[in-house]
């Protein structure tokens, strides 16, 4: 099984196209986890992802977390590292802190929209590392078309909201960048294939 993590704002439907070609080239099973990502703690929304999987209760379990939704995957193995064997893709994920959501965070009348998530993980920058358990590969974005660019300059490339510096992790197995937005991340073919890639072979694979 394949659980979909989406980002800040999102709900999952989203990720049609992409759960579609997991399906049709890797005969992946994927569902959507939906959490309130504005709403919510880490801790209310971890505990929430720990009764989802545990109701399914899968043999193999594999995370794909968009944006926020790889810091959801990241805390809630940290929390219930007890799980079925499996692979985790981040795609987009800011990893380390959001240059631009602490941008946002400083507009009084924007602050209350980045929700209570963002505001535990990613307004102070964090030096965080995979714990290794399995393994983790991510995929950023370089094309920079993104509601990030309304609120920050990259002096770096970006996926237009994140840059690639806050991607990174260390501790991941595997690391590509690939030409698009970062909610081009879910519409890609070539990402959906790496991302299939990754699952099943603990690799991406680039080929057309």
């Amino acid at each position: 099984m394949v659980v979909f993590l989406h980002g800040l704002w999102l709900h999952g439907p989203e990720s049609i196209l992409l759960r579609r070609r997991l399906q049709r080239d890797f005969r992946l099973d994927v569902e959507v986890f939906h959490y309130p990502s504005v709403a919510a703690t880490m801790a209310e929304v971890t505990a929430r992802l720990q009764a989802f999987i545990a109701r399914r209760a899968p043999r193999e379990l594999h995370l794909v977390g968009h944006s926020l939704g790889g810091l959801i995957a990241y805390r809630f193995l940290e929390r219930f590292p007890e799980q079925p064997p499996g692979r985790v893709v981040f795609l987009g994920t800011p990893a380390v802190a959001s240059r631009a959501a602490i941008q946002v965070s400083r507009l009084q009348w924007a602050r209350a929209l980045l929700g209570r998530c963002v505001a535990e993980e990613l307004l102070t920058e964090r030096r965080r590392e995979w714990p290794g358990r399995r393994d983790l590969g991510i995929i950023a974005g370089t094309l920079p078309a993104g509601l990030g660019q309304l609120f920050v300059h990259f002096d770096e490339a970006s996926d237009g909201s994140v840059g690639l510096s806050e991607t990174r992790l260390p501790g991941a197995s595997d690391y590509i960048t690939l030409p698009v937005s970062h909610f081009g991340l879910l519409l890609s073919a070539r990402v959906a294939r790496a991302t299939g890639s990754f699952l099943t072979h603990g690799h991406f694979s680039l080929a057309h």
